[in-house]
């Protein structure tokens, strides 16, 4: 019997050798994370009552980051120190000291958000120095940086972006590839703050910096099936930051995978400050209490709202896309709601979006301060350097037809303004005439276009949105048939942010859809 069992354990040990070994860090990676879909109370929690602490949370993301990113491709460059910084919050933590409200908290910053000592590409391959180009190196963190970075954030890296910002779509023109959808790798991954919306859907952190000129925030969070909020003009400092139109529509705002971690985000990185002129017309427009204040389950009953039609643009849903908003409108009168049909039917509203300036004949003007700001030690400090030292004229000046401006001269911007006032007007007269509270469209009017084709993404909300420099809050709304996710788009008056949170986040606790996608390693 004993020789029966020696065999029988001779024949499995045998057996095993031969099975291929997998390091358990890749064949259990899900499993193996636990911190997949945290959310920042639940984080917050653990950090109280000593579960976890930061060094463990963070060096779980980097192990994450390590076996994923890869595949993925998210980031143009990590935060040696971040271990460093989580090592200082726990020891702040352990001594008693009072933290600010991100303390902890792994988070991304967009590529197109300076951060000191770290290089600012634009997303440009003669920016960077992998491959052989100029290191263009800020002296200072832009104003939001140094908001989260005070509020205890630990910055994880910074994230793959398009060439100048200049695609609502994908990354391909980025010097470091392609970025790809945590989704689905086939799916683009939306524009241009990709890679933040492939961190913060994969897992690869809690929250993210976005970046938004035309749709730049909401795409990418819509296409990654995660909340974005797209603020009003003005209320977040953008100086500090490769614009676009910076002086005009650029704006920064958040990604995450809840609409109360979005809003929670919103609250630190919003508000005046004196390195950006723009957002003293922020003040008095933060609600005292917050952005997470009319977070609750009760907040769509009794609300009015406007519907997708023609008066807002004159583009059809795909018959999918219907079917998804047909079932999305009837959960938000589950709620309580009531909608009103094609609210801008009758108005020039469309046809202003389509005939009206687009606000980026700023870029030569905006591009001169922003380099202007890097400081003294920064390679370039003008466009003309740009131009020169580079031997490459950037594409976003192509509009110019080689006739720049003098980059050092105010624009004209009468026409963006006049544009602007007509949108917001018509947007005010809409809302009031109809007593509506919010507008909720499907944020895109077909599914997410594949990766390998040559479409772009299909969103209902560019450029009206950022025309008018109007708020708005992506939602998970389901998905298609596909899998490609399918998400609202809540929108409203000007800064109405706090009331757009609270309707979404009625309606993402009514329906929770997200689910976290399932990633694949190489």
């Amino acid at each position: 019997m004993k020789r029966h069992l020696s065999s029988i354990a001779a024949m499995l040990l045998v057996l095993i050798l031969l099975v291929p070994y997998i390091p358990a860090s890749t064949a259990t990676a899900a499993e193996a994370f636990p911190f997949e879909e945290i959310t920042l109370k639940q984080l917050e929690d653990g950090y109280t009552n000593g579960k976890y602490t930061t060094v463990e949370v963070v060096q779980a993301y980097l192990d994450r980051i390590k076996i994923y990113e890869p595949n993925y491709n998210a980031f143009t460059v990590m935060n040696p120190k971040a271990l460093d910084e989580a090592r200082e919050i726990d020891r702040r933590r352990a001594s008693g000291e009072k933290l600010g409200p991100l303390a902890g908290v792994p988070i991304v910053i967009k590529e197109a958000v300076d951060m000191a000592g770290f290089p600012s590409t634009m997303g440009w391959a003669p920016l960077s120095k992998e491959k052989g180009g100029i290191e263009l190196i800020p002296e200072r963190d832009a104003p939001v940086v140094t908001r989260l970075k005070e509020a205890g954030a630990i910055i994880l890296g910074r994230t793959n972006i398009p060439a100048f910002s200049s695609s609502g779509t994908r990354a391909t023109t980025s010097w470091d590839g392609d970025t790809y959808n945590a989704v689905d790798r086939r799916l683009v991954p939306g524009g241009s703050s990709s890679g933040t919306a492939t961190s913060v859907s994969g897992n690869f952190a809690v929250l993210g910096i976005a970046e938004e000129t035309g749709g730049s925030i909401q795409n990418p969070a819509a296409a990654q099936n995660i909340v974005g909020i797209k603020p009003s003009f003005g209320l977040v400092p953008n100086s500090g930051v490769v614009p676009l139109g910076g002086s005009t529509r650029d704006v920064i705002g958040t990604h995450a995978r809840t609409v109360q971690d979005a809003a929670a985000m919103l609250d630190v990185i919003a508000g005046y400050t004196h390195d950006d002129a723009k957002t003293v017309a922020s003040i008095g427009n933060i609600p005292v209490n917050g952005y997470t204040s009319k977070l609750n389950t009760q907040e769509l009953a009794g609300k009015r709202i406007g519907l997708y039609g023609k008066g807002w643009r004159d583009q059809e849903l795909t018959p999918e896309t219907q079917l998804l908003y047909d079932r999305a409108v009837k959960e938000l009168i589950a709620q309580g709601a009531t909608v009103v049909t094609d609210p801008f039917a009758g108005t020039t509203f469309a046809q202003t979006v389509k005939t009206g300036a687009n606000g980026i004949d700023s870029v030569i003007y905006d591009m001169q301060n922003y380099l202007k700001n890097l400081g003294p030690s920064a390679a370039i400090h003008n466009v003309q350097e740009l131009i020169t030292k580079t031997g490459q004229t950037p594409s976003i000046f192509d509009r110019y037809n080689g006739n720049l401006p003098n980059p050092d001269s105010h624009p004209d911007l009468s026409a963006f303004i006049d544009t602007r006032t007509k949108l917001l007007k018509i947007i005010n007269d809409v809302m009031d005439k109809y007593d509506l509270d919010a507008l909720v469209f499907p944020q895109m009017y077909k599914e997410t276009p594949l990766l390998s084709s040559e479409d772009n993404i299909g969103a209902t909300t560019v450029s009206e949105i950022n025309l008018a420099g109007v708020p708005l809050v992506t939602v998970p709304a389901g998905y298609y048939k596909s899998g490609s996710p399918f998400e609202l788009a809540f929108t409203g008056k000007m800064w109405s942010e706090a009331d757009l949170l609270g309707m979404a986040y009625d309606y993402e606790q009514a329906t929770k859809y997200r689910k976290a996608p399932i990633l694949t390693a190489k």
